[in-house]
């Protein structure tokens, strides 16, 4: 009797570790077909559920957008996938910038911008035109200080960066640099770049007068004055942190090694900090539509997708810090 039980209770641990072990080999295989990582799971990252790759438009039909320079390779990303069209022709593509983005929508031109947060021009053109603007977030993002990588300041509370660019602070050696006058760039109104200095930094602050050889035009001139050994030792500028980093990098691989993107009150820019919301100057790249728009209409639907989960997914894929 003891015998027969004996044999009973080896075959029920066999049942088990065979059940378990198939369990395991079947979590290890469809995690890697998931391409979700253990370090994934462990950080806690977001996993992106699996989505449909269906074309949603045809480029025919695709809704006509502009978008600014940094978020041009984000609305890239997202005709590609929407479309299953891999080779896109420029005229598809018709990108202006920011403030001309701005004013196409308004004036009917476009039907929908992805772009940083209007400025107080931009507001004032659209209420003279009584359009009213549908404002949505697509994507996070930080706005981010650099300088030179000879400069040994590495951090600025964000009231220091405040009193330099409202003619406070004037000498690196006053926030633990060196006995150097600062050089602090700008860019010019209604830049995506500005209405952000102005409204996450600045604020209620009067920003200081540029000097003209000071007030640069593009974003790429600014960094590339900044990144200048011999020039740009004393300077500071300012930017996106997806466009600092990520799309700089394809226009200069070698960027990253001559500036320093600062920490603000402590806490470094990165996908991380930013998307935690644990970096200070954190704000967005916004998709902005008519608010007049049809509710059934192309652009409403292409605005769905570009917030769905697979939207988020190809955002992500293509470097941005997705909202979701």
């Amino acid at each position: 009797m003891l015998g027969k039980l004996f044999k009973f209770i080896l075959v029920l641990i066999a049942v088990f570790i065979i059940t378990f072990g198939c369990i395991l080999i079947y979590e290890h295989f469809t995690m890697e077909e998931s391409n979700i990582s253990k370090e994934d799971l462990e950080n806690g990252n977001k996993v992106n559920k699996e989505v449909s790759k269906e074309p949603l438009f045809s480029l025919e039909d695709y809704p006509k957008v502009d978008a600014s320079l940094a978020t041009q390779p984000l609305t890239d990303a997202f005709i590609k996938d929407f479309t299953g069209e891999e080779n896109i022709n420029e005229e598809d593509l018709d990108y202006t910038n920011t403030h001309p983005g701005y004013i196409r929508l308004i004036d009917g031109d476009v039907d929908l911008i992805v772009v940083t947060e209007p400025s107080e021009e931009e507001l004032k053109y659209a209420k003279e035109k009584n359009v009213e603007l549908e404002i949505t977030p697509v994507v996070r993002e930080g706005f981010v200080f650099y300088v030179n990588a000879g400069n040994p300041v590495k951090d600025l509370k964000l009231e220091q960066i405040q009193d330099i660019y409202s003619g406070k602070i004037t000498n690196w050696s006053e926030v633990g640099g060196n006995d150097e006058e600062i050089r602090p760039f700008q860019r010019p109104a209604n830049s995506g770049s500005q209405t952000g200095m102005l409204s996450l930094v600045m604020k209620d602050k009067d920003l200081i007068e540029p000097l003209k050889e000071d007030l640069i035009d593009t974003m790429e001139a600014i960094i590339n004055l900044v990144s200048d050994y011999d020039n740009g030792l004393n300077s500071i500028g300012y930017s996106y942190y997806y466009y600092a980093t990520t799309m700089f990098e394809t226009i200069d691989n070698t960027v990253k090694d001559r500036i320093n993107l600062l920490s603000i009150n402590g806490v470094k820019p990165n996908n991380k900090t930013i998307k935690s919301e644990e970096y200070p100057l954190e704000t967005a790249y916004y998709i902005v539509i008519r608010k007049d728009e049809p509710e059934n209409s192309k652009t409403r639907k292409l605005m769905e997708a570009m917030l769905s989960d697979r939207g988020q997914a190809v955002a992500e894929e293509a470097g941005y810090v997705g909202v979701k």
